[in-house]
């Protein structure tokens, strides 16, 4: 006689949550589930720790997604949406020029220090993880200064409700500059909440606490006013990462010989500063084409839809920011099956959540626009085209960080460079004609094109298939090869 199927036997999940009794009896799909969770919580492997990994950076994301748009909603209504059109542009113009002067280091440190960790270069880690931070302060410092001369020169040209929030954004791009670059390092040493907290969490808080006490001291609500509070904030944030960082490097690196190998890490970055100031560009440049053709209040409104938007997003911002170290050391090692199999668990990770979130966001989308204040709700109908272009991109998971992190950034900077000119020309064409709806409609558009143009280049570079829905995900196919051990392959 045929012997009744036993249950799997309870998690400690379960243990911990219900009675043995019930647990033995719990139904066997939730008993697979939290054993699941019992493996995420407290696995050792490699996948374990990058599920954990991923799903912090997550945490940290939702948090940061309810803090920042909590605190632009509460900055949109104290200033307005002239002031605070002006504000968001200068304040995203700012962000863009501080990652740019980077030149790709805040990925390419990403990708040396597991290097180094697998090979025991002790001094080559200590040389990247000072070198790249003091690199970064110089270069914004000496972006700041032309960009500010810029401006002073082309005084006619700017209109003159942006010239000084110009002049004071530039304050704000060195240390925009370090906090980019420390969160390369923390991730590289898998130290995801001093990455992702003090940009994420800390800062929307700061700017939000020293704008309130701005207004409360009697200073005017005007787009200088929130600026000099998020200059603030910026400096203090990102001061109190360094020291943390230090603190936490010397506990963890022993003292002794630094070597500071710039030739290499430049000649690896710039690359990787063509992919990721074009992947920067290409999300911003609606933004701030946007506002040379339409008035303050209208940037504001597509800001705000924008803004909406990325509590979709940052699914995918998640993902890549618990898994970009894994791609970079399973390449290292050189296991090509472990690596492709991982990289596809990433593209899932990414794209269903999107798709929830994005369904989501369309059923309240109209309401959360409204809390931004009078006139905001306009933006609802651009949320139907933005989402299409996320999800898109969603598609493939986090494909640029496969390509850089394997050596075939060039290849992704192409990728890039074609996907930012297309997006370019879409916006200049189109929002003259159509305002706000042009720029959306641009911004997709060109998303779209970016997921099918990494979806092919991985597929012919590193013989994956990156598309969620591709047949046979988990096989490698004929034509591919071994992920090659180099990490200069593409150089």
């Amino acid at each position: 006689m045929a012997q009744p199927m036993r249950l799997m036997q309870p998690s400690h999940l379960m243990r911990a949550l219900i009675p043995s009794l019930v647990a033995n009896r719990w139904p066997k799909q939730v008993a697979k589930g939290l054993e699941i969770a019992d493996t995420v919580a407290t696995g050792t492997d490699d996948t374990a720790r990058a599920q954990r990994t991923a799903l912090m950076a997550f945490s940290i994301r939702i948090a940061s997604a309810f803090i920042a748009y909590v605190s632009q909603i509460l900055i949109a209504r104290w200033l307005g949406s002239h002031e605070y059109g002006v504000f968001v542009w200068v304040w995203v113009a700012a962000v863009i020029c501080g990652g740019i002067s980077c030149i790709g280091f805040p990925s390419a440190v990403i990708r040396f220090i597991p290097q180094y960790r697998v090979e025991r270069n002790l001094p080559a880690m200590r040389g990247i993880i000072v070198g790249s931070r003091l690199f970064a302060v110089a270069a914004a410092t000496g972006l700041a200064l032309i960009g500010c001369v810029l401006v002073w020169l082309l005084g006619d040209v700017v209109s003159n409700i942006y010239i000084m929030p110009l002049f004071l954004g530039a304050v704000c791009l060195p240390m925009l500059a370090l906090a980019d670059v420390q969160d390369g390092v923390a991730r590289g040493l898998d130290w995801i909440g001093l990455s992702l907290a003090p940009t994420f969490l800390i800062r929307p808080c700061l700017i939000l606490v020293f704008m309130a006490a701005a207004l409360g001291v009697g200073f005017a609500a005007t787009a200088e006013t929130a600026i000099i509070a998020s200059i603030i904030a910026t400096w203090v944030t990102s001061v109190l990462q360094m020291l943390v960082m230090n603190r936490r490097v010397a506990k963890t690196i022993p003292k002794g010989k630094r070597t500071i190998d710039m030739r290499t890490w430049i000649k690896v970055a710039l690359p990787i500063f063509l992919v990721e100031g074009f992947f920067t560009l290409l999300t911003n440049v609606d933004i701030l084409i946007a506002g040379v053709f339409v008035p303050p209040d209208q940037v504001a409104v597509y800001f705000a839809a924008v803004k909406t938007l990325a509590l979709v997003h940052f699914v995918y911002f998640a993902v890549k920011a618990g898994a970009a170290q894994r791609y970079a050391q399973y390449h290292t090692e050189g296991n090509a099956e472990h690596y492709q199999a991982f990289v596809r668990d990433t593209v899932r990770w990414t794209f269903w959540p999107s798709c929830l979130m994005g369904i989501a966001l369309l059923l309240v989308g109209k309401y959360l626009l409204m809390l931004f204040g009078p006139g905001f709700e306009q933006g609802y109908p651009l949320l139907f085209v933005l989402v299409i272009g996320i999800v898109a991109r969603a598609s493939v998971g986090p494909a640029e960080s496969v390509l850089t992190m394997s050596g075939q950034q060039n290849a992704c900077a192409l990728v890039y460079g074609l996907t930012l000119a297309i997006n370019v020309a879409l916006n200049l064409t189109l929002i003259p004609q159509f305002g706000l709806m042009g720029a959306a409609s641009a911004t997709t558009v060109a998303m779209i094109f970016e997921a099918a143009a990494l979806h092919i280049v991985v597929h012919r570079r590193l013989g994956m298939s990156l598309f969620v829905f591709s047949p046979n995900p988990n096989s490698i196919t004929a034509q591919s090869q071994p992920a090659p051990t180099s990490p200069k392959a593409d150089q």
